[in-house]
């Protein structure tokens, strides 16, 4: 028995989702070192992000998720499609209502409703909006693994999950809490606001734990849910800011992340899953 054996699949999303909120909170401590982060170095972290990102959305996600919908007699194809684009749906649709602020724009392009909230706040929202879909994807992982019967969805696929969702959550931990020191925040005050944008996590794990836990027949769904919210946070947030305002060699490192990114996920999940 492993380690994570012992527990339960929901107390094994908890776990996961801690260990990813616990990676973003140790990238946001670089604001004790750094006061201010390089736009290349900028690039290759977000471009990392997208990649780890999107080779986990297939590769943990929507591969798991099409194998369990034939394997329940489901139209496979329509299965993935239809969770895919709800969970799309579902980010446009918060992303449309949350008050949040992408990082290098004015106050006044902070998107969603209109808000008194200070710069500081939307800044923090605008990476809690996509960490929602990385918890979920994490807490759905453990919860396909726990029904047994899911061709590619194991423990060990969820723990690459886990693990390549929170090599990607250090520089995002980073690329929030050294602006705002820049910005004046105090080096405690910046490290607060950068780690609590990864509190979201476990919440999200554990109710997508519970969800298909609970109501199996809904997994499929669920995994290609995931899958297309966290796309929808690559295509809308992570490339248009990894490839913002700079030109040339600066965005190919952003590219090259990605690249790096990818495959590092791949690896963690074909090798471990």
């Amino acid at each position: 028995m492993t380690f994570f054996e012992q527990f339960t699949p929901i107390q094994q999303a908890l776990i996961g989702t801690l260990f990813t909120y616990s990676v973003t909170a140790l990238g946001a401590a670089l604001v004790f070192f750094f006061k201010s982060i390089n736009k290349t170095v900028l690039n290759g972290m977000l471009g990392f992000a997208a990649g780890v990102m999107i080779a986990a959305s297939f590769w943990s996600l929507l591969a798991p998720g099409i194998a369990m919908a034939e394997e329940l007699g489901q139209v496979a194809w329509l299965t993935a499609s239809i969770g895919f684009l709800l969970g799309g749906g579902f980010l446009y649709a918060v992303d449309k209502i949350l008050p949040h602020l992408h990082l290098g724009l004015d106050t006044s392009q902070a998107e969603g409703v209109k808000t008194t909230w200070q710069r500081s706040v939307l800044l923090v929202l605008a990476i809690t909006l996509h960490n929602i879909p990385e918890g979920l994807a994490v807490g759905v992982a453990f919860g396909a693994a726990a029904s047994g019967s899911i061709t590619g969805a194991t423990i060990a696929g969820a723990i690459a999950l886990a693990i390549g969702i929170g090599l990607q959550n250090f520089p995002e931990g980073a690329a929030v809490s050294i602006p705002l020191r820049r910005e004046g925040f105090s080096r405690t005050k910046a490290f607060l606001y950068g780690q609590a944008s990864g509190i979201v996590e476990p919440i999200a794990g554990v109710l997508g734990a519970m969800a298909v836990i609970y109501v199996r027949p809904i997994l499929p769904y669920a995994l290609a849910f995931a899958a297309g919210a966290m796309i929808y946070v690559v295509i809308e947030e992570l490339i248009p800011e990894a490839q913002r305002e700079e030109g040339g060699s600066k965005t190919d490192v952003a590219t090259i992340g990605a690249m790096i990114g990818f495959s590092v996920m791949m690896i963690l999940d074909v090798a471990l899953g």
